[in-house]
């Protein structure tokens, strides 16, 4: 799934070519995708000019000139596709999206797990898929103290707990376990006994952990890829992620026989160091 680096590369990428371009023309190829689309959205999206891109989460936004905003999410397998209005849409191509500028930003995805929904400016903070949302672990207000009050008594493993969305939006597996190693905490670790020096050395650790992928067009896995069609890159700083028997870092020679170990956590892989992750 695309996690907050890759919806970020995602919205970067839109930002060039659909801010300040009208839409010419959108056509919805099909009458859902994890939920239905809603009822004349091609119409009221064409003709309208898309004042700027923003990221909320995992959700692109889409903001309109007339206050709606179009929400997107990308699902397990979706992408936007930036391409010429002569390329004609595939089979999973399900939104087509066409500018007065000669552009076209295919909505693809082959698992249909996505979706396309809208809402307006006033009503995008209470949205039912926002509302409940934590503090992005980008933002200002995510600081030591806010995970720290989060966390606390909390029994769950700080793992779970980081990938719930109520606590902190936007994280997914791949940043939080090589959040957890870079920060050398154990991901079996109660999230409670986190609050506190641990929430401390943690909070700037998933803020470079997120920065740094961002930088690098985001990880590359099976079926995403940035707007432009680029991939992200970020896959080759992965310490821990996808390394189950490789020797970790802290024994690069394997003498120690010390190596990255796999298991799984709310039907999650996690991977990890238990040597670096107390």
């Amino acid at each position: 799934m695309p996690e907050l680096p890759e919806v970020e590369t995602t919205c970067r990428g839109l930002a060039t070519v659909l801010e300040g371009r009208r839409l010419s023309k959108v056509e919805v190829r099909r009458p859902n995708m994890r939920i239905p689309f809603p009822k004349g959205l091609a119409q009221t999206l064409t003709g309208r000019t898309i004042d700027r891109v923003s990221r909320k989460a995992k959700y692109i936004c889409l903001h309109l000139d007339d206050g709606h905003v179009a929400l997107a999410h990308l699902g397990m397998s979706g992408r936007m596709a930036i391409t010429r209005p002569t390329t004609a849409p595939g089979k999973h191509d399900h939104v087509v999206f066409d500018t007065d500028d000669d552009v076209r930003v295919l909505f693809n995805d082959p698992r249909r797990f996505g979706l396309l929904t809208l809402t307006t400016e006033d009503g995008l903070a209470t949205h039912k898929l926002l509302a409940r949302m934590g503090p992005d672990p980008l933002g200002d207000d995510f600081t030591p103290t806010v995970l720290s009050a989060a966390l606390s008594g909390k029994g769950t493993s700080i793992k779970a707990a980081l990938l719930d969305q109520r606590l902190v939006a936007g994280l997914g597996n791949i940043y939080v376990c090589e959040a957890l190693f870079r920060s050398g905490i154990s991901p079996r670790r109660k999230a409670g006994s986190v609050a506190g020096k641990r929430a401390a050395r943690l909070v700037p650790v998933i803020k470079e952990v997120l920065t740094e992928a961002i930088a690098a067009g985001g990880s590359t896995l099976r079926d995403y890829a940035q707007p432009s069609g680029e991939l992200g890159y970020f896959k080759f700083s992965w310490k821990v992620y996808g390394q189950e028997g490789e020797s970790c870092s802290c024994d690069p020679s394997g003498k120690d026989g010390i190596v990255v170990k796999r298991i799984v956590q709310t039907g999650r892989s996690t991977f990890f160091c238990s040597r670096c992750q107390r």
